[in-house]
């Protein structure tokens, strides 16, 4: 795997509201980029992106389909209570995680 994006919660900076809309601005350019990572990874508040009610399922959905590996810490899940909620993507383990760190090239942390 050679590039992985790392989101870590639902917002990039504080205030909230900013946060969350550069989090969008952010996934929408990314989905017009040329070039995409091959993994983005959520963990903490970020898996909060990939479930129902998220404002940036839209964004999220355009990088699945073009084959983007969508992952989600399944810790995370479980702590905020989102099992059934996740839209996109695909619940893993730390264990996953960590190899996916280990194996990539490059790893850009929001």
């Amino acid at each position: 795997m050679e590039r992985v994006v790392v989101i870590r919660d639902e917002n990039m900076v504080m205030p909230e509201e900013l946060g969350a809309k550069m989090m969008g601005s952010f996934l929408r350019k990314l989905c017009q980029a040329d070039e995409k990572p091959d993994a983005i990874l959520f963990y903490g508040a970020g898996v909060k992106l990939m479930a129902e009610g998220s404002t940036v399922l839209d964004a999220l959905e355009i990088l699945w389909k073009s084959g983007v590996d969508l992952v989600a810490c399944g810790t995370c899940v479980g702590f905020f209570e989102l099992r059934d909620k996740i839209k996109l993507g695909r619940t893993s383990d730390m264990k996953e995680v960590i190899a996916t760190f280990m194996n990539a090239e490059r790893v850009i942390t929001l």
